[in-house]
């Protein structure tokens, strides 16, 4: 199989910029996420990686071969050995799952139909499966046929755009097991776009963020949950509770306490981010914590998401996530205390020791 290499991609339309020098790395044999909201750009990468988009600028390498050089060289879809699986499955409605499959083959591997069966065995669907329609298929079983056609010419990269949007839960969930499992079965290099957090973080060996067109983050899916690279990426990433605080020597004072940092030290004012989960709601003042009091919550069977404020003068809106069903009502006077490490980032409008007598007065 192959890597492929992004460097300085770069594209726009008219004054719209939408790459604005994207480096991507995704290494043979792996499956990277690139996770974005509406507008990032990250369809316009892939699509620039297959040879639909010709960038502005850059270069696209796939196992250390030029794919695309802006304004020098290009190598046609065809000839880059790429499998794509886009939106929706996009399978030929005429067409049985065998002739699907087939679709990229050699007309001698299609009459022969060894590949096609071996194809089908990677995804996870039975042979019988071979004469029927899209139309007799599940959602979730014709998305593994559009897997199986894009994984039958054995390609050196895989693409895939969306590939469970539209899926209930439970579908997805068993898709993209099925998928992860056919492409590490295949030894397949892969690069998933997805706007889902959820889908990202399970899927990716590594996961690269795009925001208004600039990669602002690449990192292994916790790294990239615990260490988000700033504020905005913390909580597109994810729920966060962001309080300020006093950075010093490895802690940080804030309205939680004195808590342990991790990642980057960055001393004096400070943004702490604390994850939902991080937060533990007892009911006396026993085991310390900060008080606060219940104004919402959500029922999610074996979670709940608890909306508080804190009970000092800030009136902190502060969320939490409960496994232990505390039997917490909206009202309820409770108490928090924060487990585990936080991060911390400067904060944006403030000198290095400002706020740091009112934060120290609050953790005290």
């Amino acid at each position: 199989m192959a890597d492929l290499e992004c460097r300085d991609i770069r594209k726009a339309y008219g004054e719209r910029v939408v790459l604005a020098g994207v480096d991507l790395t995704v290494a043979e044999g792996t499956l990277t996420a690139i996770l974005g909201s509406s507008g990032s750009g990250k369809t316009t990468l892939l699509r620039i990686v297959i040879g639909f988009v010709v960038a502005d600028c850059g270069t696209v390498s796939i196992g250390g071969k030029l794919a695309a050089d802006a304004g020098r060289m290009y190598v046609p879809p065809d000839k880059r050995a790429i499998g794509y699986v886009a939106q929706e499955g996009a399978l030929f409605p005429h067409l049985t799952v065998a002739q699907n499959v087939g679709f990229g083959l050699p007309r001698a591997q299609r009459k022969l139909g060894s590949r096609i069966a071996e194809a089908l065995d990677l995804v996870g669907l039975d042979r019988s499966y071979a004469d029927r329609r899209p139309h007799e298929l599940s959602g979730g079983e014709q998305r593994r046929v559009a897997l199986a056609r894009a994984l039958a010419p054995r390609p050196a990269l895989v693409l895939l755009d969306e590939p469970f949007s539209g899926l209930d839960a439970a579908l997805r969930g068993d898709t993209r097991a099925a998928v992860l499992g056919a492409l590490a079965g295949a030894g397949t290099t892969a690069a998933l776009v997805t706007h889902d957090q959820g889908e990202a973080l399970s899927m990716g060996r590594e996961v690269a963020v795009l925001r208004n067109g600039r990669l602002v983050q690449t990192a292994a899916p916790e790294t990239l949950y615990r260490t988000p690279a700033d504020l905005d990426l913390a909580r597109f990433v994810g729920d966060a509770v962001v309080v300020p605080g006093v950075a010093r020597g490895g802690t940080v004072a804030c309205t939680f306490g004195t808590l342990a940092v991790h990642g980057e030290l960055v001393a004096g004012a400070v943004a702490v981010m604390i994850r939902p989960e991080q937060i533990r709601v007892v009911r006396t003042a026993d085991g310390g914590g900060v008080p606060a009091r219940i104004v919402g919550l959500s029922f999610y069977g074996p979670e709940s998401v608890l909306q508080m404020e804190l009970a000092d003068a800030s009136a902190t809106a502060v969320t939490a996530r409960t496994f232990d069903g505390t039997g917490a009502e909206t009202g309820d006077e409770v108490r928090l205390l924060v487990e585990g490490t936080v991060a911390t980032y400067r904060a944006a409008d403030a000198k290095p020791d400002e706020g740091g007598e009112a934060a120290t007065a609050a953790a005290s």
